[in-house]
């Protein structure tokens, strides 16, 4: 595997525990307010509303919108389902931004840091670039580059997105590993000729529901990003 220049990473699930620190967040929001609600269910169901409304975009019945956009117009429809009253403007928009407020997994900036001192080390997400910086500061992830949908102006598992990531880079597909927990998105690099490695994230959905098996003919299958350091390193 000497021949892997770069490694893409998806973020949502894979780096970041996405629903951990929405359901914390949004606690902790609405406890500072006295407000009740079911915030986990809010959190999977905004969630929930992640790839549909994506692929309304990806099907032309929305014109290119970024993720941002889409989560807010998301979030403004769930409020009243999970009787929350709709806050001002500002307060509006903090939530919304709890999007680049995601904690890392506890093993993603070790390994992360560790990858990047011998190959480049980047974010390929459905995220907008500006959501990805902030949550990069906000998480200490230390990105070489960070590669969002507005880029291309697709989400994945579009084809450009993958390949843009491979061109800007300067790489063959064949140098460049996808990195992910999700087993659609590495499908879908795999077909282009990118090299692939599942990461197991058995809580990404919480305890209660079935995580991502990782069922496939990836390069690597590990538990940690720790653990896919070790694994090239060796």
């Amino acid at each position: 595997m000497n021949d892997i220049r770069a490694i893409l990473f998806d973020v949502f699930g894979t780096v970041v525990d996405w629903r951990g620190s929405l359901i914390a967040d949004l606690s902790a929001w609405g406890a500072a307010r006295g407000l009740t609600a079911d915030w986990a269910g809010l959190a999977d169901a905004w969630r929930g509303a992640y790839a549909p409304s994506m692929d309304q975009v990806r099907r032309g019945v929305l014109p290119w919108t970024i993720l941002d956009d889409l989560q807010r117009a998301s979030l403004r429809q769930l409020l009243p389902r999970f009787e929350v009253p709709e806050p001002d403007a500002a307060t509006f928009e903090h939530l919304n931004r709890v999007w680049r407020r995601l904690h890392p997994w506890p093993d993603s900036v070790a390994g992360l840091q560790q990858l990047k001192r011998r190959r480049i080390i980047a974010a390929l997400s459905n995220g907008n670039v500006a959501l990805l910086i902030d949550m990069a500061k906000f998480g200490g992830l230390p990105w070489d580059f960070v590669f969002g949908s507005d880029l291309t102006r697709h989400y994945k598992p579009d084809p450009e997105t993958y390949l843009g990531a491979c061109g800007w880079l300067g790489l063959d597909p064949a140098q460049v590993l996808m990195a992910a927990a999700h087993p659609s998105d590495l499908a879908a690099a795999k077909r282009l000729g990118l090299r692939t490695a599942f990461i197991a994230r058995p809580l990404e959905y919480g305890a209660a529901h079935k995580a991502e098996d990782g069922s496939g003919d990836w390069d690597f299958k590990v538990d940690s990003i720790t653990g896919l350091a070790e694994r090239l390193d060796s």
